[in-house]
């Protein structure tokens, strides 16, 4: 990620010098030191439930929602049917007179607020066809309160579903118990979460999304009720016991772990599975050939299965199933020494070596790095499903799409996989603060790229120049949305930028410039450590990162998270001590933006000798502009700024002084 420079020889006038480029100064408000380092910005005033210095508190409380879900899939209609027992416990201080959850398949009603609010044109996260009859078909709604079961009075408002109490649900441990059947048709591609894609041997469903799920109440905001447009999720913990009933000649992949394996696979099947649980390189569960031979699945009874699945303290599950897939698996080693397992499904137009073949090895490489690097990952299988889904993430399972090969196979199945640290470990509000989950998770993006075979795909993913260069464009345009944004206000367009790329890229800064890896790693492994099966709030973040590398970062979190503030430093006269190098050289220093940041100078002088010098962004505290006293022993030819070219610097041609010739 270093950049090295050649630098030429040059004769130089003695005595003070200018530098021989001024670009201007881009738009953007001037540097005021007392703006951006207002001691008052980023406080925390400690509460019972968060300490000011952004742990949990002693009181801490959150609710818990375990959920019971059979489900059958007609793979002719599309539509699943489904009866769901959620068991709600509320250990919050409050009473509730009601309760409120999501029922995220009405999206796709004609009529839904998400349907309304996609563009003309589509996009991503744009609804399905026209036409399609979407969302879901509550059959019966009731509920079991203190002793008593009685039909639910209930509303729904676009996605999401409110249950008024006949009695409140009482603090600090009460439950409630809740009943819904329901359907709902699979839509063919659901704005990137769910969908269908048709292949020769049979249709891909992924399903997600799929059953009434709790809305989150927490100490921050009670009822947390955003609807759903397309932007993520905010989740209570659980378990799950599911079970989905397909076609016998479908394979199911799930989140979790499979209960019934003898039920629903062949002995040759069970055999590979077991072998692949103690191997570390690919094993082949159902292979191509397979596909298309009935022996490879069982019988079932009348012509179906149900495949029946457990997980454990997680906020939501998903799966996929299909007549075409091709499975294979391999073990995990985590650091703990407990194994997991790492699967892969896809059809058969995908099985190619520099594609779905290394699937595996991609989902294994990329949790045990991260289970190393950060926390061991939770569940005891990761599944990888290639399907119409361009990229998705649920606990233990994802879905990437099924014509992604080579880097960009590596790089949507690590970065899908990392949800799995952000939401999925660290249970952050996405449907507000996606740079808590997309952000943090490109940048574990970045070291796992860079750890993968050597780095196999690190240079065609993380190349530092087109990422600066792209944080520069953003920065610069007026228009573009800062991260800290809700993601339904985020202009579409922004939303890489504001999500993803700048928190993502931050955090690699915070890292290589600015705190250094060892207490930068220690920082954010106590972050997550602190909030692991929890909410963090974006102040509980920048709190744990301040007193766990012993830093006040207030400065950063507000010009890199809260505004795109510009930063411009330029390197402006350079003069000698009594006009003599040998007794040191006086260079000066501009912060020319609202932002700042430490500085990296290369200085060379005449005897070719070149020293780094590293100035930390306390020299921007009083002001603009800053003398430092180089040690010279020789006059200077060069001075270089940003010389790692790590800093997202507007105006480069300022980052140089360059001695002027003697002619």
């Amino acid at each position: 990620m270093k950049c090295t420079f050649l630098l030429g020889a040059a004769l130089l006038a003695a005595g003070p010098a200018a530098a021989q480029f001024q670009a201007p100064v881009p738009t953007g408000p001037a540097y005021d030191a007392r703006t951006l380092f207002n001691p008052s910005f980023i406080e925390q005033l400690a509460t019972p439930t968060r300490t000011a210095g952004g742990q949990p508190g002693a009181q801490y409380w959150q609710n818990a929602a375990d959920y019971k879900i059979n489900a059958r899939l007609d793979d002719k209609t599309a539509r699943v049917t489904a009866s769901v027992d959620i068991t709600y416990t509320n250990n919050s201080p409050d009473a509730l007179p009601f309760v409120w959850l999501y029922v995220d398949q009405n999206l796709y009603r004609a009529d839904s607020r998400g349907a309304a609010a996609t563009p003309v044109g589509g996009g991503r996260f744009g609804n399905s066809a026209r036409g399609f009859q979407g969302g879901d078909s509550l059959q019966t709604v009731s509920i079991e309160l203190h002793g008593k079961k009685l039909k639910a009075n209930y509303r729904v408002n676009d996605t999401r579903l409110q249950i008024i109490l006949p009695e409140a649900l009482k603090p600090k441990g009460d439950k409630l118990s809740i009943h819904i059947d329901y359907g709902f048709n699979v839509p063919e591609y659901g704005s990137d979460r769910l969908g269908r894609l048709n292949t020769k041997n049979g249709e891909i469903f992924e399903v997600a999304q799929w059953h009434p799920r709790m809305a989150v109440y927490d100490d921050v905001e009670g009822w947390n009720t955003l609807p759903y447009l397309t932007a993520e999720f905010y989740l209570d913990y659980g378990n799950f016991d599911y079970t989905v009933n397909v076609p016998a000649n479908f394979l199911v992949g799930g989140s979790g772990e499979l209960v019934n394996p003898a039920e629903v696979l062949t002995s040759a099947q069970q055999s590979r599975l077991a072998k692949a649980a103690g191997s570390d390189q690919t094993v082949i569960v159902r292979s191509v050939d397979e596909v298309t031979q009935p022996g490879s699945r069982p019988a079932g009874k009348g012509g179906r299965l149900s495949w029946h699945f457990r997980c454990q303290r997680a906020r939501d599950v998903a799966w996929a199933a299909s007549a075409a897939f091709v499975w294979d698996a391999a073990k995990m080693n985590l650091p703990s020494g407990r194994k997991s397992l790492a699967m892969s499904l896809y059809p058969v137009e995908s099985a190619q070596d520099t594609a779905w073949n290394r699937s595996t090895e991609y989902v294994k490489k990329s949790i045990e790095f991260n289970s190393k690097q950060w926390y061991e990952y939770t569940y005891p299988v990761a599944t990888n499903v290639a399907g119409v889904v361009g990229g998705m993430e649920y606990p233990g399972i994802v879905f990437c799409g099924a014509k992604a090969r080579k880097a960009s196979l590596w790089g949507v199945t690590d970065h899908e996989f990392g949800h799995n640290w952000f939401p999925m470990i660290v249970g952050s509000n996405e449907r507000k603060y996606p740079w808590m989950d997309e952000g943090f998770n490109t940048f574990i993006n970045i070291l796992s790229s860079q750890a993968f075979n050597n780095g196999e795909y690190a240079k065609l993913l993380n190349d530092t120049t087109r990422l600066v260069g792209g944080l520069v464009r953003g920065i610069l345009d007026p228009a573009t949305d800062p991260p800290y944004t809700v993601p339904d206000v985020t202009q579409s367009r922004n939303l890489g930028f504001a999500a993803y790329s700048k928190m993502g890229y931050g955090l690699f800064l915070l890292r290589e410039e600015i705190l250094g890896e060892e207490r930068f790693d220690y920082a954010f492994r106590t972050y997550i450590k602190r909030w692991a099966f929890k909410h963090p709030q974006p102040k509980d973040f920048f709190r744990t990162m301040n007193e766990a590398s012993g830093e006040d970062l207030s400065w950063f979190w507000r010009e890199w998270v809260y505004n795109n503030w510009i930063l411009d430093q330029a390197v402006t006269t350079v003069a000698y001590v009594n006009q003599d190098p040998g007794q040191g050289a006086l260079i000066t220093l501009e912060n020319r933006g609202q932002a700042a940041m430490p500085v990296t100078a290369d200085v060379t002088e005449t005897n070719g000798k070149t020293t780094r010098v590293k100035l930390p962004v306390e020299i921007w505290q009083r002001g603009g502009t800053w003398t430092f006293r180089y040690n010279s022993t020789t006059p200077l030819t060069q001075v270089r700024l940003n010389a790692t070219k790590l800093l997202p610097d507007v105006n480069p041609g300022n980052n140089v002084w360059r001695a002027q010739v003697l002619r």
